[in-house]
């Protein structure tokens, strides 16, 4: 099993549904201005919902100073200098686990429903796929999150479980956690149109 992707065939240019061009590259240690900006656009509510403080400039500075790509991958979607959507694929550490990945990704408000965030997951699944891991998962809020949930059940992700009131929502309700997933052993299952 390979720990670390081969990212040479990147930067990819990527057409949007709007014909604007988007361009898919790794994180870079640059990246800190950039990327806080794009969390910094995020709605306060959508935020609450992640994993991390991402509007705190010192956890995204250890994002990008500390690059391991045998634990997060990053790939980024940049418009102009902007980065306009990040996806994250992280994997485990621990010997029982390193065949699941999971994926996380935001995408700018003004961005949304154009096609780029889609793509950033194919990417990060065909990387998946490269490291030779058996399926990948991601964690998602049904109600708040019903159309990620569509996409990723269009793109061959099935829901294996929910998890009821797992989460406590930004206005204090307890609400479920949906996991889907998807096998990692047939590309075409998300590269299908």
């Amino acid at each position: 099993m390979a720990s670390i992707p081969k990212l040479e065939g990147y930067p990819k240019n990527f057409p949007l549904n709007d014909g604007t061009e988007m361009k898919l590259r790794p994180l870079s240690s640059s990246d800190h201005v950039a990327l806080l900006g794009l969390f910094q656009r995020v709605r306060e509510e959508d935020l609450y919902y992640l994993k991390d403080t991402v509007t705190d400039p010192e956890v995204i500075r250890d994002w990008t100073h500390n690059i391991n790509l045998e634990k997060v991958i990053s790939i980024v979607g940049v418009v102009g200098d902007t980065i306009v959507a990040d996806a994250t694929l992280h994997r485990s550490r621990v010997f029982a686990r390193k065949h699941i990945g999971e994926v996380r990704i935001v995408v700018d408000p003004e961005y949304r429903g154009k096609g780029g965030g889609r793509r950033l997951i194919k990417e990060l699944l065909d990387i998946a796929a490269e490291l030779d891991l058996y399926r990948v998962s991601v964690e998602l809020v049904p109600e708040r999150e019903d159309a990620a949930i569509d996409v990723m059940e269009e793109m061959g992700f099935k829901q294996v479980a929910t998890i009821p009131g797992h989460i406590r929502d930004y206005f204090g309700s307890y609400k479920d956690l949906v996991v889907l997933e998807i096998p990692l052993s047939n590309r075409s299952t998300w590269w299908k149109e």
